[in-house]
């Protein structure tokens, strides 16, 4: 809708296979792609805010309730078991394990507060938007 280029965190951290790639790796691609005048990254990844907020204008954290996000996950799965969405990295099919299941589960209490701690260090400057219904979602898309 903002005719601007997305990039997926996913697509930068993993490799064929489920295989993470080395964190020093994913900071060098991270920072090749904020070195662009816009664009837009969809994903989480505290350990990289002092790179990406500082060239931010905006963030938008979308931050829903755990169990809606834990249906929905496993309701894709179920739907796209065996394929490679598009804002996946290339050759890691749907899946849904208990590692995800955990990371979903704890998002609140393990990950949440990293993305705060980082906002307030590293993003001061940007607009916020958090966005924690689907009425506020489409709201917020409708105004764009």
């Amino acid at each position: 809708k903002l005719g601007l280029p997305v990039t997926h965190l996913d697509q930068l951290w993993w490799n064929a296979g489920w295989v993470e790639s080395h964190p020093g790796e994913f900071r060098d691609r991270v920072a090749e792609l904020v070195r662009g005048d816009k664009w837009v990254i969809d994903g989480t990844s505290p350990a990289t805010f002092d790179i990406r907020l500082p060239r931010a204008d905006t963030v938008i954290w979308v931050d829903q309730p755990r169990l809606a996000c834990l249906a929905r996950a496993y309701w894709r799965f179920l739907k796209l078991r065996g394929t490679v969405r598009e804002d996946m990295a290339e050759g890691c099919s749907e899946k849904f394990d208990m590692e995800f299941a955990r990371f979903i589960w704890t998002y609140n209490r393990e990950i949440a507060p990293l993305v705060e701690e980082g906002l307030r260090r590293y993003g001061d400057h940007v607009r916020f938007f958090r966005l924690r219904s689907d009425g506020e979602m489409n709201e917020f898309v409708e105004r764009l």
